[in-house]
């Protein structure tokens, strides 16, 4: 066997590493190096093969000597002397061949290297093949690699290699290296990419393919080493071309400049590439492009470039985007731009434009964005959707736009730039395409741009003309909703140029013509935002026009401008679209609402024609439900499954924090909410007004399912974010969410009627992660006051609009139990959040946060729930301190804990923030206020039995509210205040019975706290009356006034006109009545003062004299008498406060002279009801004065009854007691009342009391037999002139009493009385009558008061059934005037004296000239006008 067939025998068989490693361990000790390298090299000899040799040595195996297996102590020691050994080796082994071979050493390595890089990436390219390509090396093959650019790098040191041949060796065999070669190349600093940029003449084709193709490339799954390798590969090639494109370098040489230019014309085609790839939509490089957005990341390609250079790279890339293929025309444009909004534009392009946006702040952008309009032609599709994109993702965005755009147009009118015109227009139409939460509406920017004197145009009439005529151009391409809004609301235009504007609008209406959008369909006033792209159906957007008009009409009780307007100039709309809506037949309500009241006021303005006003009526009638809304939709997706998800998706981003996704996120579903609820009003001026039904909410189903899913995603995002952190350290997605949906009036007002129903119907079933959401959700509602509109209550139980967390805390009724608990966690949910939300915030931001109206329904609450709580009243504390903020975390805690409110409330109760809040006036809990929710309370309902509600309310009354000072709601410490508080409070809840009835129909009177009430206003009452029964010092005296002056101030409110109206007159004798049930209730000596004088007890009735005169008699019924109960309850007052007196009997005496002379009222009652009263006044007395008799004046009146019932039959000879002529005169017409007798006793009777027996039978009006009684009287009474002083009763005389007995309303209708009692009497009694001493003056001026009275409208109404000889009502006058003429010429010209003839003659003048000229001639027969008569 030859030696070269041995060696290739043992290099099959042994590797030089098990050769060697043999050698090693047949060696006890390390030996000397020389031989060592010397045995090696002799062996070495026999290997022929150098990559092979490099193989061996570069080999990852473990078996390799280079990878010692001595242990880990030796392991540092071996690797360096493997290295060494290995490097040695390698490079005598490529010395000794390349001379053999004569070939430079740098050759033969670097083809040594290539054959073994071949080697190492070859493995695969069959796999391949058969496969789709792959971009990047397997972990095998990256290993491989790693350890023979190791081995490169020791060959590069000893100089054995030369980069560049080893560059230029390897692209010759690759057309298109392999992108992960080259990176290990750069890492390894074996061949640059720099140098490569540099060297390689082609690399631009090659590069630019390896990018796209690498970014294209999706690593098998599992892959995760692979993932990262692709994107350090894609940030490190990059890195390298920004760091060398856009290096700043003022003396940069010529080729430098040109490496730069290259670098950026490979980043520009990536970025073409990538804009191609949106516009296209390809959807299987959509991954790709991803990931070449990923790379624009200032953390991945910043790392090799300064931040100056990143920023050049970064501006010069939003500058390519926005200028890239600049195909589309402003035209283009006006007319496409509501397709480029947000929520439409492509999610990569919005990704692009957040990356290159990242490190900028907004000024900066929008400053790069006007130096690019004014010096590029650019595609506006992707300026617009830029703008777009930083307005949702950069809230403060607003504000810098808006100075932006007046920048734009102060330049735009300074030069007449309609470039600076036309881009102010679409940056602020793409605003408003984004909807109010993101940036004012289009027609607001205009009327604020333009509206007025101060606007851009209104300097001289040059701008005015640069403005219309640019209009004017722009109207071929308009959108319709755009020409809308310039008719609607044109721009303000002098008087002396209207003719300009008109020329204008009428291009603009032919535009809208040519576009089927007929001008008369377009809507008074139309949603012209531009948010929808699409104007509504006529239907619905004549029904807003309704609802605004409405709405305008009930804030200012006129009809509008633009409804009269549209009357006259839109008649064609008017007539066939906004009547018809108006319109719409329904249930008309009892009492009118705001939508009859404007039509009442349109028909009374004959705007109306009669026709539809009475189809209108009459449908009405029929009408038993109204029509349900249609909701208009326009979309091919399901709108409901479209806003799940991407409410989902906002949950996802919610807990996540991602607050610039969030904004993303919400616009996206302002948009949807838009398509479900197409009906987004423009705003008003002022706030719009939105309708709570609070029985039927009119909400179509579609609707409650959509506010359903929003309020349950809100509930879970409370929840999930709650879990993380309190209020006060969330970010503000609450707030932002609440905001996008206050841009929609329609879905505010479902979600309104949501809440409504679930509040008040449905609160018992409501969980405690419900409550914490939906409180959360009114807190913010509450927080957000001056974006959101008013609410009104229907049926309207509240006299204006109010917020929407007051409209909301009258559906917390606290009336029963289980009212109470679901109220109490309601109210201390929302407070708890509204505390911890405001933590952060100065005062004034603290309290948007937190509802007065909830915040006292906790004041009411916490103390009646817990009784704990009465021991620990709220004071004054001082300032906010480090005790809240330790205090906060857990309160936040406790709220969000389910198992129970009372460990929340009572730790919110001792809170200093709670505290706090009860020195600022809005959060005071009033006592009226306490007294109106104790009294809703249902007693059989209640939490409290009982006793417990008695010491409660003693506690409230007593102890709190007493002595609390009247600033805070409190009574100062006044009895007096307390009571009169009391004393209200009862009253007003008798008086709003029906208000509380519309509100809650569970609630009646029957089953309140009002007798509790009323029990405490007795306890306390009769408390101020005992504490000064010693003393005398008058105190009593001012109880009694206090109550009589309290009502009469109820009463003089109640009427504040001379003139009352019939309304008026109900609600006062309905406050008269509440206030007579009070006053039984109290003890009756409370209402006589006892009067200390010299030390002397005198009774003094003046008070009730005068309450009774100027008040009760009002409200008599019948007419003229007061009830049994009133009596009897005034004169035992009377018996009882007499006993304090010296001499009780005389004082009794005493004190009824004054009601017999001063109160007729009194004593006609008190005769009327003598046979009831007398039995218990008698027996009162005796148990009082221990048997003494009767007072005299009192028994006076028992002998005047007995006289009137002698006399009635027929006993003529009994005695007339010694009487007043009035206490005669009610005793014997109570003796003949309803017996109808009529004998000479009678008659002879009749003679001694003349008329005063008259007075009673004026009241009478009901009784059949009335009529013959008056007839009796009259004959007795036709004689004498005293009868007609009855009739004069306003006047000083005997018969004044006459007005203190009976009503305003029957003295008033006097007159009317006098004359139909008259023309039912025979002739033969009017002759009598007539020849009657005055007569003439009484008949004329009763005329004159009967004319005066059909003059002022007052009807009368006939008082009995007809009969034939009874006159109806409407012929009185003309029967008076006649009967009067009649009795002029019969009347003497003695019978009065020339000037009463005059006085009389004047007083008709004006009223009725005729009666006038009659009384002239019977004063002057030979008057000229006796030809006329």
């Amino acid at each position: 066997m030859s030696l070269s067939a041995s060696c290739e025998s043992v290099s099959q068989k042994r590797t030089l590493s098990s050769l060697l490693d043999g050698r090693v361990v047949k060696r006890q000790k390390q030996g000397d190096g020389q031989r060592l390298q010397e045995a090696t090299m002799q062996l070495l000899e026999q290997q022929q093969s150098l990559c092979s040799l490099l193989r061996e040595v570069g080999s990852p195996d473990p078996s390799n000597i280079f990878h010692t297996q001595n242990g880990e102590q030796k392991q540092a020691e071996s690797e360096g002397i493997s290295s060494a050994i290995a490097g040695s080796l390698l490079v005598c082994e490529l010395r000794r061949q390349a001379s053999q071979l004569g070939v430079p050493m740098p050759v033969l390595s670097v083809k040594m290297m290539l054959e073994r890089l071949m080697e190492i990436t070859g493995t695969e390219e069959v796999r391949q093949e058969e496969d789709k390509r792959r971009e990047l090396l397997t972990s095998s093959q990256r290993v491989q690699l790693r350890v023979l650019l190791e081995s490169s790098k020791d060959l590069l040191s000893q100089g054995a290699l030369c980069p560049k041949l080893l560059w230029q060796e390897y692209r010759r065999d690759q057309r298109l290296p392999k992108l992960e070669v080259v990176h290990h190349f750069h890492f390894h600093n074996i061949v640059t990419l720099k140098y490569i940029l540099e060297s390689d003449e082609g690399v631009k084709l090659w590069l630019v393919s390896q990018l796209k193709a690498l970014c294209s490339w999706t690593p098998p799954q599992r892959e995760e080493e692979t993932k990262q390798v692709q994107q350090k590969v894609l940030s490190t090639v990059v890195g390298v071309l920004v760091g060398t494109g856009f290096e700043l370098s003022s003396e940069a040489a010529a080729a430098d400049r040109r490496m730069s230019l290259l670098c950026c014309s490979m980043l520009d085609d990536m970025l073409f590439w990538l804009l191609d790839t949106v516009d296209k939509s390809v959807t299987l490089q959509t991954a790709g492009a991803e990931l070449w957005i990923q790379i624009f990341d200032a953390s991945l390609c910043g790392v090799p470039a300064s931040v100056d250079t990143l920023q050049c790279f970064f501006t010069h890339s939003l500058t390519q985007t926005l200028t890239y293929k600049p195909r589309l025309t402003v035209s283009d444009a006006i007319t496409l731009q509501n397709e480029w909004t947000f929520a439409k534009a492509s999610r990569l392009l919005i990704s692009l434009f957040r990356q290159l946006a990242v490190i900028f702040s907004v000024e900066q952008l929008l400053c790069h964005l006007q130096q690019v309009l004014e010096t590029h032609e650019v595609n506006w599709k992707h300026v617009l959707c830029f703008l777009s994109t930083l307005l949702v993702y950069n809230p403060c965005a607003q504000t810098s736009l808006s100075e932006l755009l007046s920048r734009l147009l102060s330049s735009a009118f300074e030069g007449y730039d309609l470039e600076n015109m036309i881009t102010a227009f679409l940056l602020a139409r793409q605003g408003a395409l984004e909807g109010p939460a993101i940036f004012p509406s289009y027609s607001n920017w205009l009327k604020t741009s333009f509206g007025g004197v101060t606007g851009f145009h209104a300097s001289c009439k040059k701008s005015l003309v640069f403005l219309l005529k640019f209009m004017s151009d722009l109207v071929p391409f308009e959108p319709p909703q755009y020409l809308k809004v310039h008719i609607l609301q044109p721009p303000y235009v002098p008087v002396k140029h209207r003719s300009l504007l008109m020329e204008y609008v009428s291009l603009a209406k032919t535009r809208l013509a040519d576009l089927k959008e007929s001008v008369e369909d377009m809507g008074l006033y139309e949603d012209v935002s531009g948010a929808g792209g699409a104007s509504l159906q006529p239907q619905c957007q004549s029904a807003q026009d309704v609802e605004k008009a409405v709405s305008l009409f009930e804030s200012t009780g006129r009809i509008s401008a633009t409804v009269m307007e549209a009357s006259i100039f839109r008649r064609p709309y008017f007539l066939t679209r906004f009547l018809p809506a108006l319109l719409t037949p329904r249930m008309l309500p009892v009492k009118s609402d705001a939508q009859m009241s404007f039509i009442e006021a349109l028909k009374k303005a004959d705007k109306i024609p009669a026709a539809h006003y009475s189809s209108y009526v009459e449908s009405c009638q029929k009408q038993r439900q109204q029509d349900g809304s249609a909701v208009c939709l326009d979309t091919n997706d399901d709108p409901l499954e479209v806003l799940k998800s991407q409410l989902q998706e906002f949950r996802e981003l919610v807990v996540e924090g991602n607050d610039r996704e969030m904004s993303a996120q919400l616009s996206r579903i302002s948009h949807t909410l838009s398509v479900i609820f197409p009906g987004r009003p423009d705003e008003l001026i002022g706030q719009t007004v939105i309708k709570l039904h609070i029985n039927t909410p009119p909400s179509p189903e579609l609707h409650v399912k959509v506010v359903n899913m929003i309020l349950r995603n809100f509930c879970q995002c409370m929840l999930d974010t709650s879990r993380a952190n309190p209020p006060n350290k969330q970010s503000l997605w609450a707030s932002r969410f609440v905001s996008v949906l206050l841009g929609n009036t329609q879905l505010v007002s479902s979600l309104l009627h949501r809440l409504w129903d679930l509040f008040y119907n449905q609160g018992s079933a409501l969980s405690a992660a419900h409550l914490l959401g939906l409180a959360a959700f009114v807190v913010h509602l509450h927080a957000s006051m001056s974006h959101s509109p008013l609410v009104q209550l229907v049926p309207p139980i509240l006299p204006k609009p109010v917020a929407f967390g007051e409209a909301l805390s009258f559906a917390l009724v606290c009336s029963t139990h289980t009212n109470m608990l679901f109220c109490v966690r309601l109210c201390v949910a929302a407070v708890c959040y509204g505390i911890c939300r405001g933590d952060s915030l100065p005062q004034q931001q603290q309290q948007d946060y937190i509802l007065s109206s909830l915040y006292k329904k906790l004041l009411y609450l916490i103390p009646r729930l817990l009784p704990e709580a009465r021991r620990a009243p709220i004071t004054a504390g001082g300032p906010i301190s480090e005790y809240q903020e330790e205090k906060l975390p857990g309160l936040w805690s406790s709220a969000t804990d389910s198992n129970t409110w009372r460990k929340t409330a009572w730790y919110l109760w001792r809170l200093p923030a709670f505290r706090q809040l009860q020195h600022t006036p809005q959060y005071q809990l009033l006592f009226s206020e306490w007294l109106a929710n104790e009294l809703r309370v249902q007693r059989s309902e209640d939490v409290l039995s009982d006793p417990e509600r008695q010491e409660y309310q003693q506690w409230a009354c007593l102890e709190l509210y007493l002595s609390r000072v009247e600033e805070q709601g409190g009574c100062g410490g006044d009895m007096k205040i307390l009571c009169s508080h009391l004393l209200n409070a009862i009253m007003d809840q008798q008086l709003s019975n029906h208000s509380v009835e519309k509100l809650d129909h569970r609630v009646s009177e029957r089953g309140t706290c009002l007798s509790d009430i009323l029990s405490r206003l007795q306890e306390l009452v009769y408390e101020m009356e005992v504490t000064d029964l010693s003393g005398c010092r008058g105190s009593r005296a001012d109880v009694c006034d206090f109550l009589f002056e309290l009502v009469s101030q109820r009463c003089s409110s109640t009427v504040t006109s001379a003139s009352p109206s019939i309304s008026t007159e109900l609600s006062l004798q309905h406050t008269l009545n509440t206030w007579n049930r009070v006053l039984l209730a109290l003890p009756a000596v409370l209402f006589i003062k006892v009067k200390c004088d010299g030390g002397m007890a005198t009774l003094e009735c003046d008070t009730l004299i005068q309450h009774i005169n100027q008040h009760q008699r009002k409200v008599c019924s019948p007419a003229g008498l007061l009830s049994c109960h009133l009596t009897s309850h005034f004169l035992r007052g009377v018996l009882c406060a007499s006993v304090r007196c010296g001499r009780s009997g005389e004082e009794v005496n005493k004190a009824w002279s004054q009601i017999s002379l001063r109160c007729p009222l009194l004593l006609v009652s008190t005769v009327h009801w003598w046979e009831r009263l007398s039995p218990m006044l008698l027996s009162l007395w005796h148990r009082l004065c221990d048997g003494e008799p009767l007072p005299e004046q009192l028994q006076l009146l028992t002998d005047c009854q007995n006289w009137a019932c002698s006399l009635e039959k027929g006993l003529s000879s009994s005695p007339v007691p010694a009487a007043a002529a009035l206490l005669l005169a009610t005793s014997l017409h109570r003796a003949c009342q309803g017996r109808g007798s009529h004998n000479q006793g009678f008659s002879a009777a009749l003679n001694v009391l003349r008329p005063l027996t008259g007075t009673m039978y004026q009241q009478e009006r009901r009784n059949e037999r009335a009529a013959d009684f008056c007839t009796d009287l009259l004959i007795v009474l036709v004689d004498s002139a005293d009868w007609l002083l009855i009739f004069k009763s306003d006047e000083q005389g005997v018969y004044q009493s006459i007005a203190k007995v009976t009503s305003d309303e029957f003295t008033r209708l006097l007159p009317c009385a006098f004359y139909s009692l008259l023309l039912q009497q025979s002739d033969e009694l009017l002759q009598r009558a007539v020849v009657c001493p005055n007569f003439l003056h009484t008949a004329v001026l009763c005329y004159i008061s009967l004319l005066q009275l059909f003059l002022d409208g007052h009807t009368l109404t006939q008082a009995t059934d007809p009969s034939d000889n009874q006159t109806e009502p409407f012929q009185i006058l003309s029967h008076s005037k006649q009967f009067l003429l009649r009795a002029i010429s019969q009347t003497s010209l003695t019978a009065l004296s020339s000037s009463q003839f005059r006085q009389l003659e004047s007083q008709c003048a004006d009223l009725d000239p005729e009666v006038a000229a009659a009384l002239s001639v019977h004063l002057d027969p030979h008057s000229p006008e006796m030809d006329f008569l």
